[in-house]
């Protein structure tokens, strides 16, 4: 089955630019001979389990896209089965820009980053909000993160396609850095106590 994101994200205008500059017979055969990546895999769920943020994209009804970051605890983004993610919708500055969007289309698309492992997937599909779902938020909603929850959005996935690190930046949350400094400054603390150890003989 060739790989779905193809079929979204190489329009006639994408083709003809491939065409032009040389790569077209490339990606012809790279979606013929992929997988079809049109659900969830084991694989994509355990690098979504980890994230702490993702970039959402909407479509406004004047035809312009709007990219926004969502962010939270690591695993907010949640699968609910092989075609369904959904994340509780936090309170915000309430422009309510993406809400707004996906009542007018449910075009949707997820831009997935690893800094760290300087790793990057890109989810095209279809999202909804949902409002005043109790059970759904629930579900949602990390209890030991206080942000405020307003609604739910779900996510149906159509495509998704893994990309290549090249000029990722490997970058580290304040979390790791916090760890790492501690483990590399130990050491030096017990040195500094055994040597004030000394000094007090």
């Amino acid at each position: 089955m060739p790989s779905k994101f193809g079929e979204l994200a190489f329009t006639p205008e994408v083709k003809a630019a491939q065409e032009r500059r040389g790569s077209r017979e490339t990606y012809d055969r790279y979606i013929s001979q992929g997988s079809a990546n049109d659900s969830i895999t084991p694989k994509l769920e355990k690098f979504i389990a980890q994230l702490d943020g993702f970039y959402l994209g909407t479509v406004s009804s004047n035809g312009y896209p709007y990219i926004q970051f969502r962010g939270g605890q690591p695993g907010f983004l949640k699968v609910l089965d092989e075609k369904t993610l959904g994340f509780a919708d936090f309170s915000g500055n309430v422009q309510y820009i993406t809400v707004g969007n996906l009542s007018g289309s449910d075009r949707a698309f997820l831009f997935l980053m690893d800094y760290r492992h300087r790793k990057r997937v890109k989810v095209w599909g279809r999202a909804r909000v949902i409002e005043k779902d109790l059970a759904l938020i629930e579900r949602l909603q990390d209890p030991n993160y206080p942000a405020k929850v307003e609604r739910a959005i779900l996510f149906e996935v159509e495509a998704f396609s893994e990309n290549c690190t090249q000029h990722i930046p490997v970058r580290y949350s304040e979390a790791e850095v916090e760890g790492k400094v501690e483990a590399a400054v130990a050491p030096l603390q017990a040195r500094i106590a055994e040597l004030e150890r000394q000094l007090n003989i």
